[in-house]
């Protein structure tokens, strides 16, 4: 691992660490998304569970096969796992120590995206799940 990949919560109480790059990133316009983070859009990097060390234990919230996240002390948004994507995890861009690492590579849910939110990049856009379920 030449630089770590490393994330915390608001304060500090859950971190993890990655030992690999993550493999995906985005940002997701759907509804699920923004309820969970209270923002407009999400954006979020995608690792392997055995690639990550966790420090602290974060609470979580289950429904529908998906993991919701987060700190029990502080509230902050940490990420989310799906059972239709075993051994996945993806952490809240804000989450992450340096987000500006990780730039989003596509849109997903474009069709859900809030009609006054306009992000102009080049990006693909999927209509629906970027990754196949």
């Amino acid at each position: 691992m030449s630089e770590p990949h490393a994330g915390s919560c608001r304060c500090g109480l859950i971190s993890a660490e990655a030992s690999r790059a993550p493999f995906w990133t985005s940002y997701c316009h759907c509804r699920d998304c923004r309820k969970q983070t209270g923002a407009p859009v999400m954006a979020f990097v995608g690792f392997r569970d055995e690639d990550l060390t966790w420090h602290g234990e974060p609470r979580s919230w289950r429904a529908g096969g998906v993991e919701r996240r987060f700190c029990g002390y502080c509230g902050s948004q940490i990420g989310y796992s799906d059972d239709r994507l075993p051994g996945e995890i993806y952490l809240a861009l804000g989450f992450m120590d340096e987000p500006e690492r990780y730039p989003p590579a596509l849109h997903a849910f474009e069709a859900r995206r809030l009609p006054f939110l306009h992000i102009a990049d080049d990006l693909p856009r999927y209509s629906g799940f970027s990754v196949e379920r």
